[in-house]
């Protein structure tokens, strides 16, 4: 305690008022913190004198309590705070700090205040010793809460080498921020001493950035520290240090070589720089690294050239050799960029040796260097493996070959095939592709003796027996089950052999197994080239025994066809057994063909009953989309054949058989028919049958026509029997509508997530059918408006007595409502008056129209010609001709 403030409390104090309560507490209670907290909270207002006196009396009396030391201390704080360092209440405040200490000095927010104080009166000794007085007076559990503020303090003044031995000292308690000391290092341009510990972090392995820096992100940071400041860095051995991240992080080469590179740029060893160069584009194994390094070495390359001439063009006294070195320069970049594309195909063949493309673009820029062709082939059959190529290592074989075939070189291709043919290539057809070069090339040289040797070598047969798809052979023991290499002697035996030969050749491949149809059909068209028509014939047979359907239609194909043009109906039998055995078997997508082949043969060479047998069987084989082509087929030819009548039984299986929307159109060619022979009432019969499955909604041309055929030849009745049909068929149709929304209606009722919307959709579904049904009972009003003209005939029964109509016994009573009754009813009535009044407006003309109407009606009554019956005579053609 001061001596001013001994003084001060040995003079005796004026007390206030106010002060009286809590002065007699404190008398009582003296040793009570409380108590004292209350007086000083009392005193808070009061003058700086009054509330420190009270403090320093509190303190007095309890001299080790940190919370009254705590809130005096940053009271007195306040008191200086806008004051100027060199005001005397600092130093009093200083004394209050030291007095606090000799009881606080185990309490680091006493100190942390302090050092704080300390740092903002700017004195940087006090300072420093406060912040050691701190560290040394605290358990070292406790330094974490000051080094923030001691780097803080050594940070904000410009005091280098003590802030180096402060963060020394910190780093040893605290390893793990040594980023933070390296930031530092660069601020104060120690960038040795930065690259260093920046060496230091990038060797241990066991570092953890704090700022989540991965390793190879501090191997960069330090990479370009000490490439970019190669006169500060002197304790590094740079070119170590990268030369070891390069075998480190080999994913990131491109920039390890362009900071290594740099460097020397940077000392200025520029002959050294472009040997990294060099040196880097030669061992980078991806685009993106060589990428890289070419760019920042053409850029190197054009700023020395750039700087070079600058310097020549400004020195007036510039000699010869100044002028060589320019050029000397521009060479070396011109050779650099013409070299491009040839580096980067090095670099994709370090990525992959065994890339066949690659080789052959690698040749491609070699072009009119036949030197390096050579080397370059050399070097890729002898570096590409069959099992690990990529892409077709016969091809390498096969161009390095026709490269010494096109320089004239003849003997010197044949060594390299010869050389091709022993390589154990991974498939067959590589092997074989480098047999049929290498003849192909006889060929050329026009050695077609030697071409035939060729093939015979490669076609011959090994000592043991060997499958052809047995991987743990070699290809060349396979060799002689190759398609490719029979079908290439083949073509040479029917070129330049014999017909012995080539046939021998021929039934080798069909012993072997190995022939595809297009091999039957070659051998058959060349036997018959030689007239050996029957051998032709077994050869197609024998294809036939060993292919399956689809892959035998070319064959059956050719064989009829080929048949059927030499024999057509000589060998009959013959051909008819050929055409049972080839549709025995044959599938419904290929049977229409040779059906009709084989009709035509029966119509032009066989009986009239045998071809319509054959195309009664197509009908059913076909097929189904092509069921009712083979129908219409059918019905022609019979009616061409037997005549009109004789279709009506094929009209009917047609029925019978084709699908609805064929049957449709079937139906109404059938009534079409029975029209034109003057049945009506078959036709009528024919489209009632079909109305059926036509929903009046979908099928309106049906009825339609159904319609127009009434006019013409109906009456009121028909008419009338014909609405009713329509109107049965609709509602069938709307029964079934609604049946199907009922189902579906209780389906979404048995799922509770969607009832609401299912049941909205059936209401829909039930209104619209409604509304069909309405519409279906408006339309019979609707027609009965329209003009209906009826041509009445004596045949039709409108006119005469219910007595004589004919009645017919299997009629089935429909028992239709009154209502309907009264409604079809109305609707003839309706009919029939317009009618008259189409009859009345006619009356006019009906006199010049009479010459006209009689000889159609003659030509009504005319008797049916005999050309209907074909060639059946009917047996009343006497009496119809008297008649």
């Amino acid at each position: 305690m001061s001596a001013k403030t001994e003084k001060s409390l040995n003079i005796e104090i004026n007390f206030d008022e106010e002060d009286v309560p809590y002065e007699e507490e404190i008398l009582r209670n003296a040793y009570s913190v409380k108590h004292w907290l209350r007086y000083i909270d009392h005193k808070a207002k009061a003058p700086n004198n009054g509330v420190n006196l009270v403090y320093e009396r509190a303190l007095k009396e309890l001299p080790g309590s940190y919370k009254i030391w705590h809130n005096y201390l940053r009271t007195r704080r306040k008191q200086v705070r806008g004051k100027i360092p060199t005001d005397p209440m600092y130093e009093e405040v200083n004394s209050a700090f030291e007095r606090a200490l000799v009881f606080m000095h185990k309490m680091p927010r006493i100190w942390m205040d302090y050092g704080a104080f300390m740092t903002a009166q700017c004195r940087v000794t006090r300072t420093r010793h406060v912040f050691d007085r701190a560290l040394r007076a605290l358990p070292i559990t406790q330094h974490g809460r000051i080094w923030p503020l001691y780097l803080q303090f050594v940070r904000r003044f410009e005091m280098p080498e003590t802030a180096l031995r402060v963060y020394r000292r910190y780093l040893k308690l605290f390893p793990e921020d040594a980023e933070e000391y390296v930031d530092y290092l660069q601020e104060a341009e120690r960038l040795d001493e930065a690259a260093q510990q920046l060496a230091h972090i990038v060797d241990n392995e066991h570092f953890v950035s704090k700022h989540g820096k991965s390793n190879h992100q501090l191997w960069n940071e330090l990479c370009d520290l000490i490439s970019k400041n190669p006169h500060k860095v002197h304790s590094l051995n740079v070119d170590a240090i990268i030369r070891g991240g390069l075998r480190r992080y080999t994913d990131q080469l491109g920039h390890l070589w362009n900071s290594l590179a740099d460097y020397y740029v940077r000392s200025g060893l520029f002959d050294r720089a472009r040997d990294i160069y060099e040196e880097a584009i030669q061992t980078v194994t991806t685009v993106r690294d060589f990428t890289q390094v070419f760019d920042e070495y053409a850029q190197f390359e054009e700023l020395s050239l750039n700087k070079r001439m600058e310097q020549v063009a400004s020195n007036e006294s510039a000699t010869e050799e100044d002028d060589i070195d320019v050029e000397l320069r521009l060479s070396r970049f011109e050779y650099l960029m013409e070299r491009r594309l040839l580096l980067l195909n090095s670099v994709l063949l370090r990525q992959n040796p065994h890339n066949v493309h690659e080789w052959h673009k690698r040749v491609t820029l070699y072009e009119d260097k036949p030197a390096e062709i050579i080397s370059t082939y050399t070097e890729a059959v002898q570096t590409v493996q069959p099992k690990q190529a990529v892409g077709k290592l016969h091809t390498l074989w096969v161009e390095f070959a026709k490269f010494y075939e096109a320089n004239g070189q003849v003997e010197d291709a044949r060594v390299v095939f010869e050389r091709g043919t022993e390589v154990e290539y991974v498939k067959v057809e590589d092997l074989a592709a480098v047999w049929c070069e290498w003849a192909e090339m006889e060929l050329r040289q026009q050695q077609f003796e030697a071409a035939l040797k060729l093939m015979q070598r490669a076609t011959a047969t090994p000592k043991r027996k060997v499958a052809y798809h047995d991987d743990t052979e070699t290809v060349q023991a396979r060799l002689h089950r190759s398609l490719k290499v029979w079908s290439m002697y083949a073509d040479l035996e029917e070129s330049f052999g014999t017909f012995k030969t080539c046939k021998a050749v021929y039934e080798r491949i069909i012993d072997l197994k190995i022939c595809t149809p297009q091999i039957i059909i070659n051998y058959g068209m060349f036997l018959e080239e030689h007239n050996y028509f029957e051998e032709a014939y077994r050869a197609y047979e024998k294809g036939i025994a060993l292919f399956k359907w689809p892959n035998v239609y070319d064959i059956w194909n050719s064989y009829l066809s080929k048949f059927l043009e030499r024999y057509g109906g000589t060998k009959l039998e013959r051909a008819r057994d050929l055409f049972e055995q080839c549709l025995d078997q044959c599938p419904a997508e290929h049977a229409k063909y040779f059906y009709l082949l084989y009709a035509k043969l029966e119509e032009e060479h066989g009986l009239a009953r045998h071809a319509m047998s054959v195309y009664d069987r197509a009908t059913s084989a076909v097929k189904e989309d092509e069921m009712f082509d083979m129908y219409n087929i059918f019905v022609k030819k019979a009616a061409e054949i037997y005549g009109l009548p004789r279709t009506r039984e094929i009209y009917e299986k047609a029925i019978e058989s084709l699908p609805e929307q064929h049957m449709r159109h079937m139906c109404v060619k059938f009534a079409e028919l029975e029209t034109k022979l003057g049945e009506v009432d078959r036709a009528r019969a024919i489209y009632a049958h079909c109305s059926q499955v036509c929903d009046p909604r979908i099928t309106a041309d049906f009825w339609q026509t159904w319609k127009e055929f009434e006019v013409r030849h109906g009456n009121e009745d028909t008419m009338r029997e014909m609405l009713r049909i329509k109107r049965s068929v609709q509602a069938t149709y709307n029964t079934q509508v609604n049946m199907m929304a009922a189902q579906f209606l209780n389906t979404n009722n048995g799922t509770a997530a969607d009832a609401g919307a299912g049941t909205d959709a059936m209401r829909q579904l039930e209104d619209k059918a409604r509304q069909a049904a309405a519409e279906a009972k408006q339309k019979p009003t609707e027609k009965a408006a329209s003009n209906i003209m009826f041509v009445r005939g004596e045949t039709q029964g409108g006119a005469k007595d219910k007595k004589d109509t004919v009645v017919n016994p299997d009629e089935i009573d429909i028992g239709d409502s009154d209502e309907d009754e009264e409604d079809d009813d109305d609707e003839a009535e309706n009919e029939v008056a317009n009618q008259e009044n189409q009859a009345t407006e006619a009356a006019a003309t009906k006199t010049d129209d009479e010459g006209l109407v009689m000889k159609k009606l003659r030509f009504e009554q005319k008797a049916i010609p005999a050309k209907v019956f074909g060639s059946l005579k009917p047996t009343n053609q006497g009496d119809s001709d008297e008649d």
